[in-house]
């Protein structure tokens, strides 16, 4: 993008840009801390997640703020629009990632509680990693302009799809063998549903920064490997 003739406009659009980024570091930082807590069952951990859920929030506004003046004001056309409009939708997600961390630091006090096995809680943080990896991947592929790199970012999600369905059938298969482990393998499996949702949402942002990079819009269809067959709710 080319340097405008008004300097200001460029700084607008520049801080635009860095609370994107902001929030999409935030956004991580708050999954890989919720995971953590939850498998070292670190409740003052699990707090700070929910505690910085209000800062993301705030970042939110101040975005949504700056680009609703800078469109009054500027009245963007082109690349700058989709920028623009763009940003709104990614801080959108970002939002909602924090949102989805917050609820996997809510279910640390209960999951700490219970003798579940380790082993799942570690497929819970290796299924994590994969999550963190495409938050990483699609943000630094927006940030270096290269929307190549998106159409694979948005089909990697069907790992975190298959990754759900294995830890969904392990935590079944717990609470079949023990009505003891229903409750916390319940939670657990909230925390997995929560990962599955980043994922969705990480999809979402690749669109919105594919379009925003070069005008044009990903097929709408993309492949969804979730096999539960159940309905979990973790907004």
């Amino acid at each position: 993008m080319g340097e405008h003739t008004v300097s200001s406009f460029d700084q607008e659009l520049d801080e635009i840009g860095k609370l994107i980024r902001e929030m999409a570091d935030l956004s991580s930082a708050m999954v890989g801390a919720s995971i953590r807590a939850l498998v070292d069952a670190d409740q003052g951990a699990a707090q700070r997640v929910i505690s910085d859920d209000a800062v993301m929030d705030a970042r939110q506004r101040e975005l949504d703020d700056r680009s609703i003046k800078l469109i009054a004001r500027r009245q963007p056309m082109a690349q700058d629009l989709r920028s623009v409009l763009g940003a709104i939708r990614m801080a959108a997600d970002f939002e909602r990632i924090g949102d989805l961390a917050k609820n996997v630091a809510k279910r640390v006090g209960a999951v700490g509680q219970a003798t579940t096995p380790t082993a799942l809680s570690h497929g819970i943080l290796d299924m994590s990693h994969l999550v963190l990896r495409q938050i990483e991947e699609v943000t630094h592929a927006y940030i270096e302009r290269k929307p190549e790199v998106l159409p694979g970012l948005r089909t990697g999600d069907e790992a975190v799809d298959r990754r759900y369905t294995s830890i969904f059938r392990e935590l079944l298969t717990y609470m079949m063998e023990d009505p003891r482990n229903i409750t916390p393998c319940t939670h657990l499996l909230f925390c997995a549903k929560n990962l599955e949702r980043i994922g969705d949402h990480v999809t979402n942002i690749a669109e919105n920064a594919y379009f925003v990079l070069t005008g044009q819009q990903l097929p709408a269809y993309r492949p969804k490997l979730d096999e539960t067959g159940m309905v979990l709710s973790a907004e």
